[in-house]
């Protein structure tokens, strides 16, 4: 725990470590102010596609946390990127929230449903079976097929609900062709990461609720990680995995209360001494 608190940069995960739908989780309020008391570099870095930057920084501020734009990075971003730099001017049917369709748009991406260069797949509110025919038709018609991000599951409130992966599966069946994924643990999305934070990956800690995409990134981008408790992974499924954790904690508040344990633990040995 030491180690970690004295990381200069810090990656979050949002959706099962920040907040549960929207609900803050036990403790954040506290790691956030850690965060700005100790002057750590922070990115909030989700894989859900569905908002912007903007509103995400508009649903943590209805929480009561006052957070700036830049601190916000998500697959959306990552996968319109990731396109535009494949073919500019590309154009694509999508299956996503504003979150994505705007990141699109800004990166010079055209929406077109009858003849696209690809189909894009992210969390939907209004994922419908003639959208999958749609897309399979498109894919079949020589579309690339990519995903935002890996998730199988998100978190919520009121247990996990279906996320990118499970919307995405569908339309590989049906049309026998693989997605290329672009958010966590693609190193395409963590490098970006890392480069915006403004800080070596060895002296970045990633803290995040999932094995498959936050914990394996992390490892393979050399960094340190914490597995928290408070999303989609239990104590008992840790063990599923060939790869652990550095560090398992309960939730993010569990950080701000180490780093005042062991400021009192100081105190306590220069008033001995």
């Amino acid at each position: 725990m030491q180690d970690m608190l004295k990381k200069k940069g810090f990656i979050c995960d949002m959706d099962g470590v920040i907040y549960h739908g929207d609900r803050l989780l036990p403790g954040v309020r506290e790691f956030v102010n850690w965060l700005y008391r100790e002057k750590k570099e922070f990115l909030f870095l989700t894989n859900n596609s569905s908002r912007t930057q903007r509103e995400l920084q508009a649903k943590l501020s209805r929480m009561g946390l006052d957070i700036d734009e830049k601190h916000f990075y998500t697959s959306a971003l990552a996968t319109a990127e990731f396109v535009a730099n494949q073919m500019p001017g590309a154009r694509a049917f999508v299956i996503g929230e504003p979150g994505l369709l705007n990141a699109l748009y800004e990166r010079g991406i055209t929406i077109d449903e009858t003849n696209p260069d690809y189909v894009i797949v992210g969390e939907s509110r209004s994922y419908t079976y003639d959208s999958i025919c749609r897309a399979a038709r498109c894919v079949q018609n020589g579309a690339r097929l990519i995903g935002t991000n890996t998730d199988l599951t998100a978190p919520t409130e009121l247990g996990a609900v279906p996320a990118c992966r499970a919307l995405v599966a569908p339309i590989e069946l049906a049309t026998g062709k693989e997605a290329y994924y672009v958010g966590k643990p693609n190193p395409l999305m963590m490098r970006t990461g890392i480069n915006l934070l403004g800080v070596h990956s060895q002296d970045t800690v990633i803290i995040g609720d999932r094995m498959d995409t936050d914990i394996v990134a992390g490892i393979e981008c050399g960094m340190d990680t914490v597995l928290v408790l408070s999303g989609v992974t239990s104590r008992a499924t840790i063990g599923h995995f060939p790869y652990r954790p550095r560090l398992v904690l309960n939730g993010v508040g569990d950080i701000p209360a180490a780093a005042e344990a062991q400021a009192e633990l100081t105190l306590l040995k220069h008033a001995a001494g």
